[in-house]
């Protein structure tokens, strides 16, 4: 089964296509988009040892060239030294204006391909093929490339909207438990930002969906990129529905900063235990009822996910230093630190001027 999700933004609109088998189909996929009949491949060497042979032999199959470059793999990739690579590679092989580049890989590929595209030779074509669950649900869509700094995360980039992406579940299949469900993470936001009804089925469904079901697989990442796709719809650039998706992020990005974008913390890990923190936080701040973060706790703890700061192997900066990793967050307005809470399950939104002093409880007593 394929579910399509389109993405409307006018002249720039692309499809989502979700279902098993889609590598072995994307030389039929992406044919109409080529001028000329070649693409150039971005991927990682862990994804390429699985599945890089399969798509060159979908493409080749209908006559298209390919050529391909394997970058490490891991969140330290996506920084200056493989991006400089990644482009001056690019330039090597004269990809032109109006060809077509493939990011084959998990989020990293795609914001660090996706930011590449954006910016050679002031813009060319690409498709996003994601190969993780964090990836199919969430980086793939809506146009944000980018990469990391010494000063955090995700602060270079640009906005640059693939032509096409193509989801395939099969892969998941070949997803390391760990990160599996670290890309739950950010399926499970979706229904905490706005939509209840899905984060109930998810409570029931989900244990099934990281065992195997590829019908419960399908539907949740159909759902996700459906909410995703309608609110980048409205909201391309973030002015400000869309902010609504960073939940769990504020926390989540001073995190990975303080753990060196290593593996002691996946991004998917650190949106659950944002997501959790802001129900902490919410509640505290008397938002939403104090039952609500307990059963996003739960929920996350019954998939085997960290939710507590405590939950991270290692040590972590004290509650203030947190707090100051937070200040270089994308979401600071006028010096303003912002976070998006919620009023219950299901109804997020963005709150201005959360008193620091309650950031500092929550994170403290987190870390006991």
């Amino acid at each position: 089964m394929l579910n399509t999700v389109p993405v409307d933004l006018g002249s720039r609109s692309y499809q989502v296509r979700i279902g098993s088998g889609l590598i072995d189909r994307a030389g039929a996929e992406i044919a109409p988009l080529l001028r000329r009949k070649r693409v150039v491949v971005v991927t990682d060497e862990t994804v390429a040892g699985l599945h890089l042979a399969r798509l060159t032999a979908a493409l080749e199959a209908e006559g298209i060239a390919v050529a391909s470059l394997a970058l490490p793999p891991g969140e330290a990739t996506k920084g200056w030294e493989q991006f400089s690579r990644c482009v001056e590679w690019l330039l090597e092989q004269k990809v032109e204006r109006r060809d077509v580049v493939l990011a084959f890989g998990g989020g990293v590929i795609g914001d660090l391909v996706g930011f590449a595209a954006a910016v050679l030779r002031r813009g060319v074509r690409f498709v996003q093929l994601p190969t993780t669950l964090l990836a199919q649900v969430d980086s793939s869509v809506g146009g944000k490339t980018g990469i990391n700094t010494a000063q955090g995360k995700n602060l270079v980039g640009a906005f640059h909207q693939p032509s096409l992406v193509l989801a395939d579940i099969g892969v998941l299949d070949t997803l390391p438990a760990r990160d599996f469900l670290a890309g739950y993470g950010e399926v499970v936001k979706y229904g905490l930002l706005g939509d209840a009804a899905f984060f109930d089925w998810l409570e029931r469904a989900a244990p099934g969906m990281a065992a195997g079901d590829a019908a419960a697989r399908l539907r949740a990442v159909t759902r996700s990129v459906e909410m995703k796709a309608g609110i980048v719809s409205r909201d391309e650039t973030e002015e400000g529905e869309r902010a609504l998706l960073n939940l769990g992020h504020t926390f989540c990005h001073a995190l990975e900063k303080a753990t060196s974008y290593s593996g002691r913390l996946l991004h998917g890990e650190g949106v659950a235990i944002g997501c959790a923190l802001a129900f902490d936080l919410s509640s505290r701040l008397g938002l939403c009822p104090q039952e609500d973060p307990s059963r996003v706790r739960a929920h996350l703890r019954a998939m085997g996910m960290k939710v507590d700061l405590s939950d991270i192997p290692g040590d972590l900066p004290g509650p203030e230093a947190l707090l100051a990793l937070m200040g270089q967050d994308k979401k600071v307005v006028d010096g303003r630190l912002r976070f998006v809470l919620a009023r219950g399950i299901g109804q997020a939104f963005v709150a201005e001027d959360v008193p620091g002093d309650q950031v500092l409880r929550l994170l403290a007593d987190g870390m006991r």
